[in-house]
Order: structure tokens, then sequence, then C-alpha cells
């Protein structure tokens, strides 16, 4: 990718109606290109002065084979190095680059390029960009200084302008003087203006698209705004009309005669092109009206001087540090009548030694007392004389250590059952 040095001017060699490819170039213009061809390659320690015009596209390459020769071991006549070298841009003062300016480099064996449309606003105001280079194999680093003179266009801004967007191409490569020109060739050839300038390029990744698959070359997109000083041809006009809004919602490719002069080098995605006449916009400036609710404008922005007063914070901090004391007293003084003043654990225990005497006295009690014992646990007569039977304990017998089931045994007036012996005889 090669930038000539006159590229960074903003414009100087203007499209005319003599032909395609056909530039003009005045005096003037040949002496600064010469200046600028000479600030871009000479390896001087020095600030770099450029002068783009407003509302034209400003491209100014940081190549890194004029950034080598500043990183020790300085490379002798003829040597050749190849260290990863990036670059990194700001206002000076700030800590990015103005608005209008924008930065890309791929890789840090590529060069890098600074672009943008200046705006007429900086008409007149040197803009200084600090630019410093970093040798990522050496850590090194160089600064140099970039001095943009914005100057002001006779026919700013032109008053038709179409932006287009360019399937096939990256930004960087887009940015090449060879690759713009043939665009604008191609442009000038359907439009067939009097003075074609290109006005703005920016990625498609800035307006919010989506990074490409790495997959068949596949390219993120670019949008380039052209402006014309004579309204817009009949191909161009060919995407307003229903068929082709039609096409374009449904997702189609509209038919575009002019197509055909673009195919060979550029996939035009003709359903995003935007055609703007300055011309016919209204103007859209409302007076503000003063009342209830609208500040009044005042003016800009003031900050302090410099010459403030001292403050003394020692008595904020003496009642900031009274405030805190006071609360911690006031919380210990609550806590303390809490455990000290209502012991409430004295009382738990006063309660629960009433409950082990009362349960005390329920056990006496129960040992003590005389119930007759339930009648179907008692047999009532003999089985075999029918006598009664007197009760098995006496009233005065303690039955709190009676277990629940009593053993077998042998007692009074029992019958006996006759058991089997070994021998096989029976006894009574």
């Amino acid at each position: 990718m090669q930038f000539p040095g006159w590229w960074e001017l903003g414009d100087p060699c203007a499209w005319t109606g003599q032909g395609q490819g056909t530039r003009r170039m005045s005096l003037a213009t040949t002496g600064t290109f010469l200046l600028t061809v000479y600030t871009i390659f000479s390896k001087v320690h020095s600030d770099r002065n450029v002068y783009p015009s407003a509302g034209v596209l400003f491209v100014h390459v940081l190549e890194r084979e004029h950034f080598k020769g500043e990183f020790p071991p300085y490379p002798k006549p003829g040597e050749i190095s190849n260290d990863p070298i990036t670059f990194n841009t700001n206002l000076m003062g700030y800590p990015d680059r103005p608005g209008w300016l924008r930065y890309i480099q791929r890789t840090p064996y590529s060069d890098g390029v600074l672009y943008g449309s200046p705006t007429a606003e900086n008409v007149g105001k040197p803009t200084i960009i600090e630019i410093t280079a970093y040798n990522r194999r050496t850590f090194e680093t160089a600064r140099h200084n970039l001095i943009i003179n914005i100057m002001s266009a006779e026919d700013f801004p032109l008053p038709y302008q179409a932006e287009f967007f360019i399937k096939n191409m990256n930004v960087e490569e887009m940015l090449a003087s060879e690759v713009l020109g043939d665009f604008l060739g191609a442009v000038k050839n359907v439009w067939q203006p009097e003075r074609l300038n290109a006005i703005n390029i920016t990625s498609a990744l800035d307006r919010g698209g989506r990074v490409p698959l790495p997959i068949n070359d596949m390219k993120e997109g670019v949008y380039v705004m052209v402006g014309a000083d004579v309204p817009f041809s009949s191909c161009l006009r060919e995407v307003e009309n229903p068929q082709n809004q039609l096409r374009c919602s449904q997702e189609m490719e509209p038919v575009i005669t002019c197509d055909k002069k673009f195919r060979t080098q550029f996939y035009i995605d003709w359903c995003k092109i935007s055609l703007v006449d300055k011309t016919k916009q209204v103007s859209t400036y409302q007076e503000v009206i003063h009342g209830e609710g609208i500040l009044p404008d005042g003016g800009e922005y003031k900050p302090p001087s410099d010459s403030l007063k001292s403050r003394d914070y020692y008595t904020d901090f003496l009642i900031t540090l009274a405030v805190l004391l006071a609360v911690a007293l006031v919380l210990f003084l609550i806590l303390a009548y809490i455990m000290c003043c209502r012991r409430e654990g004295v009382i738990q225990l006063v309660h629960h030694s009433a409950i082990q005497k009362s349960t005390k006295e329920l056990r006496d009690m129960s040992k003590n007392r005389e119930i007759a014992w339930p009648l179907s646990t008692l047999p009532v007569f003999h089985p075999v004389t029918g006598e009664i039977i007197p009760p098995l304990h006496t009233d005065n017998y303690d039955s709190t250590n009676m277990p629940l089931m009593q053993t077998q045994q042998n007692l009074p007036h029992q019958t006996q059952i006759p058991q089997q012996q070994t021998t096989g005889k029976w006894y009574p």
C-alpha cells in the first residue's frame, strides 16, 4: 500500500472535466507538494506541517521506515531491520485525538494511517498531534509532532454529496491513493461533475457493522462520501424508484444500470447509498425562548483560579469525632443496662429450680399413693377349685419400681401345667 506525499494535502489535485485521471495543480500547490514530500520522507527530528482543506479527506501515513533509524542500535546504511513498531497518537495536552481524526494500523509490521475530514470550526487553528512510536522488540520510543493547519475551501461544502458503501474493501485499502483514485474516476464517469472531491471515509465497524469471519477473504466494508458541484445523475437516482426500494426491502439487489462501471473493482451495496442535496435542505434551527424550565446561557465555563484560600478542617474533624464518640457512649450505656440491670438469666434459673422442686414432690406423692390394682390384671377365680384368689400384693407394696410386665413364676394358687420330660413320661 503506497500513499504519495501529496495525498495528505487534502485535495491539491482536484478532478477536472478533461477526462478520467486528469488533474490540475497550481504552482503554489506544486511547491507545497514538494515540501510535503520532503517532510514525509526526511529523517530530520523536527515537527511536520501539513495543510489540509476543511471538508476534504485528509490522509497522513506514519511510515515505519521513517522511525526505524531512531531506535538503537542504529542500522548501518543498506542494513534492513524489520522490528515491530506501533504508534500512539493524541492531541497535545489531551489523551485522545480530535473527533474528526481517526487512526488505524492493522499489524506492528504495517504502516499507520491518520485520516479524517477536517471541520470548518478548526479553520485557522493549528492542531498539534503527538505521535509516539514504540519498538516492540527493544521497547524504545520516539516522539514527533504533526502540526495540522486547516485551510478554508472556496466551495465548501459541495452542494451535492453521495455516500457509497463498498463491501469488498477495508478502510486501509481504500485509503491508498491509487484505489481511491480509481473509485473517484468511476464515480466521475457516472456523475459527470465539474469538480469531485472525496469528503470522508468511514469503516463499517464504526457504523455498528460486524467483524467479518476470517473465511473467503471477507472484508469489513467501507463508507466513502464524495461531493460534487452538479446534481445527481439519473443512474444514481435509479435507487430511489419504487421497484428498487421494494427489492431492497426484500433484501434483494436493486437493478442499477451503471453498476457494471464499478463491478470490475468495487462491489457497491446500492441499497445503502445516501444522496444528500444541500440546496434543498431547510434549516431546522429554532430560536430558543428563555422562560420557565430553560436556563439562560451562562457562557463558557470558567474554572476556579489557582489562588484559592486554604481551608482549616480541624474544627470539622473534632465535630465528626465528637459525634461518633457520643453515639458509641450511648450504645455502651444501653448495653450495660441490659446486661446488669435486667438479669433475665437469674429469673430463668429460679423458674427452673421451681420446676425441679415440683417434679420431686410429684414423684414422692406417687410412691405413697394407695390405689387398688386393676381387676383386669388379676385372676378372680381359681380355674380348678373356683375359690376367690387374694391379691398378689399388699396395699403398701411399692409399685413405683414394679416392671410393666412380670416374669413367669410359680405363684401360690396358680395352676401348674404338666410338662413333658425327655424320657417321654408325663408328670403333673
